[in-house]
């Protein structure tokens, strides 16, 4: 499946930033909004030169709330932009490079207790902006591969993502291609109602197979 897609895609470079912190931050304001959606949010962030974590937290919120609005909940983003700044600052001094020399596991554990830091975005941190060999899991994951009857539609974050830390080489470059690929995938073929024939996964699909709609396998 990865050689498929990446034979239809080639290299993805992903994930886009100048830094480690723009990664952490499209990392934040990427959940429920397209990308294209967080590329403005970041825009107005650099064109205010108010791209790091200092002044983030100094900035008011009626300010921040104009500046992230492209990426939609502005609200709720800049709240939790400030609780992963406000984190950053407190545990690593205001560095990404610093706070990646923790070991995965504890860095790991440290995310998850920041307010509205889940799984999926702990993950994009970690493993883009910190270069922790970690998979990270999205709704295209347990979509394309419960499709193609792999896993159930149902799996969990956790289950997803030791299925693919099992089966793959733990490989940095591997791992960030990946996720990208099937997020690309997802967004273009993969959709609510799939575009099978087009999709550069079709010859993985056995015959006579056909994805649904809805996240199930039906075989003939």
């Amino acid at each position: 499946m990865y050689e498929c897609m990446a034979a239809h895609y080639g290299p993805t470079h992903w994930w886009p930033g100048d830094s480690e912190f723009e990664i952490a931050v499209g990392a934040v304001l990427t959940q429920n909004t397209a990308w294209a959606n967080v590329e403005r949010a970041i825009v107005n962030l650099k064109r205010g030169k108010l791209l790091s974590p200092r002044k983030i937290l100094d900035c008011p919120d009626d300010k921040l709330h104009e500046l992230l609005r492209p990426s939609g909940y502005f609200r709720v983003k800049t709240k939790r932009l400030r609780s992963f700044c406000r984190y950053l600052v407190e545990r690593h001094s205001g560095s990404v490079k610093r706070m990646a020399r923790r070991p995965l596991e504890a860095l790991r554990a440290e995310l998850l207790e920041v307010d509205g830091i889940g799984p999926e975005t702990a993950d994009d941190i970690l493993l883009y902006a910190c270069g922790k060999v970690i998979f990270v899991v999205d709704a295209y994951t347990r979509r394309v591969f419960s499709r193609h009857g792999l896993v159930n539609p149902k799996i969990s974050y956790a289950d997803l993502q030791t299925l693919f830390h099992t089966h793959l080489e733990a490989d940095l470059h591997l791992f960030k291609e990946y996720h990208a690929l099937i997020v690309w995938t997802g967004k273009d073929f993969c959709r609510r109602t799939p575009k099978c024939d087009q999709c550069p996964l079709a010859p993985t699909l056995k015959a006579g197979q056909r994805p649904r709609s809805r996240g199930t396998t039906r075989s003939s």
